[in-house]
């Protein structure tokens, strides 16, 4: 900024000196300042517009590879969920169903994550969605497993315990039948001995003598002995015994206990004698198998008796059956 100013005088025709006021001087210097500090950010930005220094290429090229990984590692992720998937409907339609287990529900397999949301920090990144959708699916493939591996401890727990579950299945026939001839009445809709209408039937029936020997049909314990000889209504005298792992089955219309409540027993031991009480017409033992508290077919449990001809003939006999005996 020149430090002298000059003024023409018209009087004299010359050009005179002028001296300048501090006030005038300070504004002159910061006008000139900021029209220089204008200049340099213009010069600046345009620089870093137009070309990039070798940090911000290295930065970019980072950025790059970040993203690249990102997107490899999201895929990877989907891979290994439908390895997932596939190792869980191993797991609940043939692991637990050799175990007789009932599977995971997928409510507990599939459940989210409630509450704060834990990705918020996340919101800010230039690649939010990506790097969030990422991480999402990270946290539920690592929940998956770890309920998965929990399922395998428990599947592990059934293999230990194998031979004692096959031990309470209720295998055998509670009654000496090996020439079926005492099968009587199955389980399906028959003719009430008594109301005669038609009524379903929840176990099957073996025709047998008073006195006959019934045994237990798979190992466990006598929740149930219940009823007297003189009793005429409902089941008479009956024992239950509860097998475990969903596990029950029902004896009646017997003429005599042979245990008590709270005993164990196993499979094939005596725990009473075919009898006539209760609502029944003839002597005969009233047998019942229940899974998870519902009556379900016994004929499917004889296994440990039967050959394939004996339980094809059995089947036979016992849908032959129009009318129970209780």
């Amino acid at each position: 900024m020149p430090k002298k100013k000059y003024k023409f005088n018209p009087q004299t025709l010359n050009y005179e000196k002028v001296g300048l006021k501090s006030k005038d001087r300070i504004l002159g210097y910061l006008a000139y300042f900021l029209s220089s500090l204008a200049l340099a950010l213009v010069i600046v930005v345009l620089f870093l517009r137009f070309y990039e220094t070798p940090r911000m290429k290295s930065l970019k090229r980072e950025n790059q590879r970040l993203q690249t990984q990102y997107e490899l590692m999201s895929k990877d992720l989907d891979n290994i969920d439908q390895v997932l998937h596939d190792i869980q409907q191993r797991d609940d339609n043939i692991y637990r169903v050799i175990f007789e287990t009932d599977p995971i529900p997928t409510t507990i397999r599939k459940a989210g994550f409630g509450g704060v949301n834990k990705y918020s920090k996340l919101e800010s990144l230039e690649n939010s969605e990506l790097v969030i959708n990422t991480s999402r699916k990270l946290d539920v493939i690592s929940k998956e497993a770890y309920i998965q591996s929990k399922s395998y401890d428990e599947v592990m727990n059934f293999a230990k315990n194998k031979e004692k579950m096959l031990s309470a299945i209720p295998a055998i026939m509670p009654i000496s039948n090996k020439d079926l001839t005492r099968t009587a009445s199955g389980f399906a809709y028959r003719i009430h001995p008594i109301y005669k209408i038609r009524k379903f039937h929840y176990g099957m029936d073996f025709t047998s003598p008073t006195g006959t020997e019934v045994y237990a049909t798979g190992d466990g314990k006598v929740v149930e002995v219940k009823g007297n000889k003189r009793s005429r209504v409902g089941f008479g005298m009956v024992i239950k015994i509860d097998h475990g792992y969903g596990y029950e089955t029902v004896y009646a219309h017997l003429s005599k206990f042979n245990v008590r409540h709270g005993a164990k027993v196993k499979r094939g031991d005596v725990i009473g004698y075919v009898g006539n009480t209760g609502g029944s017409t003839a002597p005969h033992l009233h047998y019942e198998v229940h899974k998870n508290g519902v009556a379900v077919n016994p004929q499917y449990y004889y296994y440990k008796d039967l050959t394939p001809e004996e339980y094809e003939k059995m089947i036979a006999i016992s849908a032959n059956a129009g009318q129970s005996f209780d």
